[in-house]
């Protein structure tokens, strides 16, 4: 519970998530025509302050900072110690977002390798006081903005997933939209012009303190290695309240592909247009490429963007047969990254009891990938990849026994001919071509590791009924 609260929402006036006021009727740098006369008949909200310091909202969200838990940012203050910091300190903050002067902390710059290794995704850590308030403010704002969102929009909404992106971008496609214009937004969350956001929040929000917060967190700037960089632009990923900032500037490409008529699936900044031919798919991404840079002034990666077969293209992980019924099917660079989280989890699980190992290190990988990719229906990818799992704890076992001798007495433990034990033992070869031969399979079978708990992705995908 928050101390030193006695607002409730019932005390709010129905303004407070009304309007206020006529839009203002200039045109905004960015918006078209069509766009700023429809934002004109919106409602704007004058009093959203108060509702975001209201005790239930707060209350709330401090239950899922709690839930969310996470690193500290440079305060250095933990998410445990929130709830007993508040009890003394809410009041003052209260007061000064009321009052419009509260001020945001630097966030902790951190690096993370990109998918694949391709370089290092830019991360900011707010502290876990700003991480309390943007999660406050997110669950004012998101259900003013979210229901005049695309449908075609998926990323970091209520009641939407990935799945879903990935379900109707299989359905454009099995409606004969078999080119796909792959588009890549070139640092999207780094290159976040702010007064084209802020542009684009005000058009709802007409509570100047809201704005103003907002404002001063994509400002705040970012502390590495002790020094503060100023943020000019950019909306840094790792806040509560960067998914949705990052929505509401895109739905303006989300209304332009509407009313060009194009069948396309956007998550976040990554967006699939998907068109009846190359030429038709060409001639999309140069409009759009032109649009977004005049209106948005953001780039398109050009290198990564491309017009080709979806069964050529990656889209969230999947990727999809050319039958003119497609399949499902996990792209081949999700399967690439699986195994590498994979083999750093198995140099740690050299010397460890087997069975603790799967318990702990690789089944709970292995249930969440199995259960994200439980729309695939190309099953020979998982029934491979169970087998590389086998045989890599196979590997795993060979390496523990270290000495001849003592792989020879294991082999005869596990049912081999003394004859044979010894053959294997001494055939000079190395641990991986060992733990994919005859002996170690007879050895090692795959009851063996059912036994031992080992989840197996290929009774996962039998498991779950998969609808397209």
């Amino acid at each position: 519970m928050l101390p030193g609260d006695a607002d409730s929402m019932a005390e709010r006036p129905e303004s407070s998530l009304g309007d206020s006021g006529r839009n203002p009727q200039g045109t905004r740098r960015g918006a078209s025509k069509d766009t700023a006369r429809r934002e004109r008949s919106n409602p704007k909200a004058t009093m959203l302050m108060e509702a975001v310091v209201e005790r239930k909202n707060m209350t709330e969200a401090l239950r899922r900072v709690e839930k969310n838990g996470g690193t500290a940012g440079i305060d250095g203050m933990a998410v445990s110690e929130l709830r007993s910091y508040l009890k003394a300190q809410w009041p003052r903050i209260k007061g000064s977002l009321l009052a419009g002067s509260y001020q945001p902390q630097p966030v902790r710059r951190v690096e993370i390798p990109k998918a694949g290794g391709k370089g290092m995704r830019m991360l900011g850590i707010p502290t876990v006081i700003d991480r309390l308030i943007q999660q406050g403010l997110h669950q004012v704002l998101s259900p003013i903005f979210d229901k005049d969102f695309s449908e075609s929009s998926y990323g970091f909404r209520p009641g939407r997933s990935a799945h879903a992106a990935v379900k109707q971008a299989w359905q454009h496609v099995s409606d004969g939209k078999r080119w796909v214009v792959d588009m890549d937004l070139e640092k999207f969350f780094d290159r976040v012009n702010h007064d084209i956001l802020m542009a684009r929040v005000a058009r709802r929000i007409a509570d100047k303190r809201v704005l103003l917060l907002i404002r001063r967190y994509l400002q705040a700037g970012a502390m590495k290695e002790g020094l503060v960089e100023a943020s000019r632009e950019g909306t840094p990923q790792g806040g509560p309240l960067s998914p949705l900032l990052s929505n509401i500037l895109l739905d303006d490409l989300d209304k332009e592909l509407e009313r060009r008529g194009h069948s396309f699936c956007r998550y976040a900044d990554d967006c699939n247009i998907y068109t009846q031919s190359r030429i038709a798919g060409e001639r999309v991404l140069k409009s759009i490429t032109r649009y977004l840079e005049r209106k948005l002034r953001l780039t398109v990666n050009e290198e990564k963007s491309a017009v080709d077969r979806p069964w050529k293209r990656k889209f969230l992980g999947y990727s999809m047969t050319p039958h003119r019924q497609p399949k499902l099917k996990i792209a081949k660079e999700s399967v690439r990254r699986m195994k590498a989280a994979l083999k750093t989890a198995f140099r740690r699980g050299r010397g460890r009891n087997l069975q603790r190992f799967i318990a702990e290190e690789l089944n709970p990988k292995l249930k969440g990938w199995g259960n994200y990719f439980q729309l695939n229906k190309v099953r020979v990818t998982i029934e491979e990849l169970d087998g590389w799992i086998r045989r890599k704890l196979r590997c795993l076992k060979w390496r523990q026994w270290k000495k001849p001798r003592t792989r020879i007495k294991r082999l005869m433990e596990r049912g081999l001919s003394r004859e044979r034990a010894l053959k294997s033992a001494l055939n000079g070869r190395g641990a991986w071509w060992n733990s994919g031969a005859s002996h170690m399979n007879e050895a090692f079978p795959r009851n063996y590791f059912d036994k031992l708990g080992l989840v197996s992705l290929m009774n996962m995908q039998r498991r779950i009924p998969v609808t397209t």
